[in-house]
């Protein structure tokens, strides 16, 4: 977590996964159930999700639901 130098918002990185489908990509955020996105490049995914987050988070701080913490990122390396 950090504090955005413009904004003063906590800053938190949740972890997104990012599939590529026959024509289009999907992603979403694992520690929000429910948080998905789509687009047609991989940039667009990136950008969808980053706002479906926002709004996801928004809308659960509404409905007076605590917001979950990120988890942390493990990649597992293959020969």
């Amino acid at each position: 977590m950090a504090i955005h130098s413009t904004t003063g918002r906590l800053e938190v990185k949740y972890p997104v996964i990012i599939e590529r489908g026959e024509r289009n990509f999907s992603a979403y955020a694992p520690d929000l159930p429910g948080c998905v996105a789509t687009g047609a490049t991989l940039e667009e995914t990136q950008r969808n999700i980053r706002d479906a987050i926002e709004l996801h988070i928004e809308g659960m701080r509404e409905d007076g639901l605590p917001v979950p913490a990120a988890s942390a990122v493990v990649f597992a390396e293959v020969a």
